[in-house]
């Protein structure tokens, strides 16, 4: 039982469980060692108590691993771990193909011929090195929320055989996209898979799956007998180029299907062009029911016929004769057949070697111990910082230890590098910002320090740079190493109504701000001398060395009754404060 929180083989730890089906449970997993997601299958029932099955697919699923494209899963490792048999992918988020057509039915043309091309695109590079996936369905097809999609469990389709149908399980979804040659369980080829990607194609402009029954068998003989529904009962706004297309890729006779899955592709490429969209019905070259296979009944001999015929001495001899030399060549082809199929195979069979444990040797050590075990070392050496593991001593390898792989098989060794750290440089009156993705990127955590501006950090312009970093400038430091970076925190605007000039220069010089002073005349005797209006208003932001305007009143020119006002509030005395104070600070 996999639970939350497991780790498989001391490396993939279970975040959660994301799917189950007849052969595998999916779950969400975390790769410790390469740092990130993976979707971890883990097979279940009679599969993972199938010796010969077992083999099959991680022998399978290796070979399934070096398929690269990007419409294809990517598989990253197979293996057991406490008899538990896994393998582990990349992580695809999005949903089935299944999943989305029970959501939304048929799709549009465009959305499906889409879709078809990525899959016929895949499945040809998968054809091209020589790997038929013998179960493609719907469920084992992603789909992103771009519209991208991704084929999967190449591993256990091309482990599983005709005996599928007998997995009670799974055989319900993928006998509705079963060949008619493997549903008589005969071998498998490139054209199975062109069967199945012609059932998905009508199941996704149509919404409905062309064969259905009560039972596995039912629908297996449909696959074998009947002939493909017309999708123009569906959807009768299907062209002529695309029924072709289903017509031809679903093909009772696999001499009527495509060659391959790039010819299907590229048909798939120019079905909308106009000269094709009413092109003639396809019409097969081949008859459909030429793979049936035809018994000849053979008439009985009478008594009579059998009395008529005497028997004699020297006929007698030479069946003997006949029987003897049927026997030897009977008995020749059979032990033939035996070295051909047990006794060369057994001689000839790769050994299966288990990869050993090297992490802390030296680069040689681990090259001759897994030389010893009859493994290649690949010439070229990864690279990786580690806190825990010595430098230039080994941290793992690829195929991981205690992995069971084929003698012979390149062996990538991960060397340490030791604990890498960097050298910080001077900061201040650099933008906070930009050295904090900076320091970042080395690993460190970075705090962020705000204090109030005052008359000694004038110089400073604005509050984003730098003041001072607690880790001078030439300190070495490694990842998890903390800073701490100090800049000015943003300055409030009080509201300076009727407040004295002195009292608004005085604030100004010790939160580093420039005020400039303007003058007005006013009526009211209250207002002289005193601020009337200001460029910013109360509660705004202002930074280090923002600039800000305030107006004065002043007794109006015309007022004699505030002629000795006028003497002594004009602001000549206020504006050379405020302009001698600025300049001191500034200095």
């Amino acid at each position: 039982m996999v639970t939350k929180g497991q780790k498989i083989n001391d490396r993939y730890e279970i975040i959660k469980s994301i799917g189950e089906g007849g052969m595998a449970n999916v779950y969400l997993g975390y790769d410790t060692i390469l740092d990130r997601n993976v979707a971890i299958k883990v097979l279940r029932g009679d599969l993972a108590n199938d010796e010969k099955f077992v083999r099959r697919f991680q022998r399978e699923a290796l070979s399934a691993s070096s398929l690269s494209h990007p419409n294809i899963v990517a598989m990253y490792d197979v293996g057991e771990d406490d008899g538990l048999y896994y393998i582990v992918m990349e992580y695809v988020e999005g949903k089935t193909l299944k999943q989305l057509l029970k959501k939304r039915g048929s799709l549009t043309l465009s959305e499906a011929i889409d879709i078809m091309l990525q899959l016929t695109d895949g499945m040809a590079h998968a054809h091209d090195s020589y790997i038929v996936h013998r179960d493609l369905k719907p469920q084992n097809i992603m789909i992103q929320d771009d519209g991208q999609i991704k084929i999967t469990d190449f591993g256990i389709a091309m482990a599983l055989n005709s005996t599928q149908l007998t997995q009670t399980n799974s055989v319900m979804g993928s006998v509705h996209y079963l060949p008619p040659e493997q549903a008589a369980g005969k071998g498998t080829t490139i054209k199975s898979d062109i069967y199945s990607m012609g059932i998905i194609f009508y199941e996704l402009l149509t919404g409905e799956l062309p064969f259905k029954g009560d039972s596995a068998v039912e629908i297996a003989l449909k696959q074998m007998k009947e002939p493909l529904p017309d999708v123009h009962k569906l959807n009768n706004d299907i062209p002529q180029s695309i029924e072709n297309i289903i017509l031809k890729s679903t093909a009772k006779n696999p001499k009527n299907r495509y060659d391959d899955a790039k010819s299907m592709h590229n048909d798939l490429l120019t079905a909308l062009n106009d000269d094709r969209v009413n092109e003639e019905p396809y019409v097969y070259p081949y008859p459909e029911n030429e793979v049936e296979e035809t018994t000849k009944i053979m008439q009985p001999i009478s008594d009579k016929e059998a009395l008529a015929t005497p028997i004699t001495d020297e006929k007698v001899k030479k069946s003997n004769k006949i029987i003897i030399a049927l026997s030897i060549i009977a008995g020749a082809i059979i032990v033939s057949l035996l070295a051909v199929f047990f006794i060369i195979p057994s001689i000839t069979a790769e050994k299966d070697v288990k990869v050993p444990d090297v992490s802390g040797m030296t680069v040689s050590k681990a090259e001759e111990t897994l030389e010893k075990a009859g493994l290649t070392v690949n010439s070229k050496i990864e690279e990786v910082s580690s806190e825990d593991v010595k430098e230039n001593r080994i941290i793992r390898t690829d195929p991981r230890s205690g992995s069971t792989v084929k003698e012979g098989t390149r062996v990538t060794l991960y060397k340490s590098t030791g604990v890498k750290t960097y050298e910080l440089e001077n900061y201040v009156n650099m933008d906070v910002n930009e050295v904090r993705e900076t320091l970042k990127d080395m690993g460190l955590e970075v705090k962020i320090q705000e204090i109030e501006p005052d008359s000694t950090t004038c110089g400073v312009i604005g509050q984003n740079l730098v003041i001072s970093q607690s880790l001078d400038e030439g300190s070495e430091v490694k990842s998890g190493d903390e800073i701490t970076l100090t800049v000015l925190k943003s300055i409030t605007f009080p509201d300076w109504y009727l407040a004295s000039p002195d009292t608004v220069t005085s604030w100004s010089n010790n939160a580093c701000v420039t005020v400039n002073i303007e003058y007005q005349e006013v009526a009211d005797k209250n207002q002289v001398g005193k601020v009337i209006t200001q460029s910013r208003p109360n509660g705004s932001t202002v930074k280090n060395n923002d600039s800000v305007t305030i107006t004065v009143g002043k007794a109006s020119s015309t007022n004699n009754d505030d002629k000795d006002d006028v003497e002594v509030n004009d602001g000549s005395q206020n504006n050379n404060n405020s302009n001698s104070s600025n300049t001191g600070d500034n200095s």
